[in-house]
């Protein structure tokens, strides 16, 4: 019965592991890919709701009345769940990123 020469063994071992790295490093890129769009829509959306909850406001002050100020109030806490929504997602972009990184530096070596 033939031996395997352990030379081998860890030529084999370095090539499933740049493998798995590699498809690890792809399914990484392409959630960053989608974190980035979602970031640009979180964005437009913001943007769009807090000039509401602007314009709720200022209707709230001329109308003074309780309707109008509850309608400002709902549109402040529409925009500041936006606000955590972007925050998760800036988050997350963070982390992998940093995971991006680690996985290059595996791969290099």
């Amino acid at each position: 019965m033939a031996e395997v020469s352990p030379r081998w063994c860890v030529s084999y071992d370095r090539l499933v592991s740049k493998r798995s790295i590699q498809r690890k490093l792809t399914k990484t890129s392409k959630r960053l890919t989608g974190l980035r769009a979602e970031l640009v829509a979180v964005d437009e959306q913001l943007r769009s709701l807090r000039d509401d909850a602007d314009d709720t406001a200022v209707r709230a002050m001329v109308a003074d009345n309780t309707a109008a100020d509850r309608e400002a109030r709902q549109a402040k806490e529409h925009a500041s769940a936006y606000v955590r929504q972007r925050e998760r997602v800036v988050s997350e972009i963070a982390a992998l990123e940093q995971r991006q990184d680690d996985l290059l530096d595996q791969l290099t070596a």
